[in-house]
């Protein structure tokens, strides 16, 4: 049986403005007061974790310590099919130490070359942690194909790049609230919602 969390302070183990802004979009029904890492000056754990579920276990954990307050943190990236599933863990770090990601969007593009094959995921795991080291883990995907070039400023990392199958539009290009309703986040939002945030669980 899933840890439901009450209404209350809520860290966002995240120094992604982008992220943050998202994730407290999809918190703030639940009385949720969203408090960024960055504005609570939490350092950045290192992401040594082999899974997305890991990485976000980590961060999650070492923002719950810190601030003695429940957290909650996201590890995501996209996976293409022709690479092997890189970027990957790595989509970040594709985008360099300045976080460019017209940088790794090119990387991606260019790693593709002629490929066919322009099939790819987002995925996203969501760790939900307590100071007492209680930890709920859920992850989310969502399908599609890469374009370029990338199309549309709204969203955030790859967003540009992605269309969602069964969609016209890229992510960089919804209404935020239609990406919302569909993303990988999103899906992974939903079984957290289910689990911790209603119901009688």
């Amino acid at each position: 049986m899933a840890r439901r969390l009450s209404t209350g302070p809520l860290v966002v183990a995240s120094h992604n403005a982008g992220k943050v802004r998202e994730i407290a979009d999809l918190v703030r029904p639940f009385g949720l007061e969203v408090r960024a890492a960055a504005d609570l000056g939490l350092p950045e754990p290192e992401e040594t974790g082999t899974t997305f579920a890991e990485n976000a276990a980590l961060k999650a954990r070492a923002a719950a310590h810190a601030a003695n307050l429940p957290a909650l943190a996201d590890d995501s990236g996209l996976a293409v099919v022709a690479l092997g599933g890189a970027p990957g863990l790595y989509s970040a770090r594709w985008a360099g130490p300045e976080r460019d990601f017209t940088l790794a969007m090119t990387k991606v593009n260019e790693a593709l070359g002629h490929a066919p094959d322009r099939r790819a995921a987002f995925v996203c795991a969501l760790a939900l942690a307590w100071p007492d080291d209680h930890v709920e883990i859920f992850e989310g995907t969502v399908e599609g194909t890469l374009v370029w070039p990338p199309r549309g400023s709204r969203g955030f990392g790859y967003d540009p790049l992605f269309v969602a199958a069964g969609h016209d539009l890229t992510f960089g290009e919804m209404d935020p609230d239609a990406k919302h309703a569909i993303s990988h986040r999103a899906a992974a939002f939903r079984l957290l919602t289910n689990a911790c945030l209603k119901g009688d669980s």
